[in-house]
This record gives C-alpha cells, sequence and structure tokens, in this order.
C-alpha cells in the first residue's frame, strides 16, 4: 500500500470512529457500499476520486482530511507491506517511509541497490543535508568531485544541494537509509 491509500485508510476509520459512526450509518451518508467503505479502512481497496468525493461530501469532510498524513504518536512503516516509489528492476528500490509532508522538514527513504548498479540522484534544492546510514553491503557516494566509500553500520552526512551518485561497489545488495533535512 502507498502512503496515499494509507493516509486514506487511517483518516477514514479516525474519523468515523471519532464520530461513533458504523460503517452501515456512513455507506447511507455517502452512498458508497459497507464493503467498499470496509476495504478502503483496511488499505486493500484504491479507492476513485469519485468515490472520495462521495465521502467527503456525504461526511463533510474536506478532501485534506482524508489524504493528509495522520497525526501520531508513534508510527511504524512496514517496507515489506509498501510499494516502492521509484521500482528500476533488476537495478535499485526507493521506499519512501516518511514524505516531507509529514513535517515539512524530514524526508526518510529506504534504497536497495543490486550489486553494480547505481542510483543517480539530483540536487535536493539549497538548504538541504542528507544523512546515509548504511545497514547491508557495500556502498561509494560521488558528490562534489569525491568519492567517498562506506560499509555496514557507517554514517555519512553531505550537503545535497547537489548531484550525487549512490553506487553498490560490493557483491551483495546494498540497503541504506537516506534522510534529508530542510534546514532553510
Amino acid at each position: 500500500m502507498d502512503y496515499i491509500s494509507h493516509n486514506i485508510s487511517t483518516n477514514l476509520k479516525r474519523i468515523r470512529q471519532a464520530r461513533n459512526l458504523s460503517l452501515d450509518v456512513i455507506a447511507e451518508q455517502t452512498g458508497v457500499s459497507k464493503s467498499m467503505l470496509s476495504q478502503i479502512e483496511r488499505g486493500s481497496a484504491n479507492p476513485s476520486i469519485g468515490v472520495l468525493a462521495k465521502i467527503t461530501s456525504g461526511m463533510r469532510i474536506e478532501f485534506e482530511d482524508l489524504i493528509r498524513p495522520p497525526a501520531y504518536d508513534t508510527c511504524i512503516v512496514h517496507v515489506k507491506d509498501t510499494v516502492p516509489t521509484k521500482d528500476v528492476e533488476g537495478q535499485y528500490k526507493v521506499w519512501t517511509c516518511f514524505p516531507f509532508q509529514d513535517n515539512h522538514q524530514i524526508e526518510i527513504y529506504r534504497i536497495e541497490i543490486l550489486p553494480g548498479n547505481c542510483y543517480e540522484a539530483g540536487s535536493h534544492g539549497t538548504h538541504t543535508r542528507e544523512y546515509i546510514t548504511m545497514l547491508e553491503g557495500n556502498l561509494e557516494i560521488k558528490v562534489g568531485g569525491n568519492a567517498y566509500q562506506m560499509g555496514k553500520g557507517d554514517v555519512f552526512r553531505f550537503e545535497s544541494d547537489q548531484s550525487h551518485v549512490y553506487t553498490n561497489i560490493g557483491k551483495e545488495t546494498c540497503v541504506f537509509m537516506s534522510f534529508f533535512a530542510d534546514y532553510s
């Protein structure tokens, strides 16, 4: 499930429960079947814009109330249950774990690169800093005309206002977390 579907699923259930309403009542108010509403809340349906319009109109809520990231004291992302935001078969996969929209200051990705492959990234804009934490494998990062090598457990920081390239220099898939901080 992608993060927008997750947001819709979580927010619909939270709003319904906060109003102490059953799925039957919401189905009656919105014209969307109880079955479809249940699938949306479970995250097993990808509702169309038309269905979302019926829900927002019938429940008298704003569209943004459904799609914005839910407010959490805690949040766990099970990467294996999510769809990569970028997937170049046989080369690399990128998962957006926590997008900038959560707090407008930090964005977190999980990246996997297969052996012998690279992932080229452009500038992330002025006043952005990237932090890399290696989980598995060996990685080379080329930034600012220099190459830096990392292994499992290593942590690296650089200004990400310039193009950079991540290259798997090992014999196994390299896995790392990438944290972007906007310090403007």
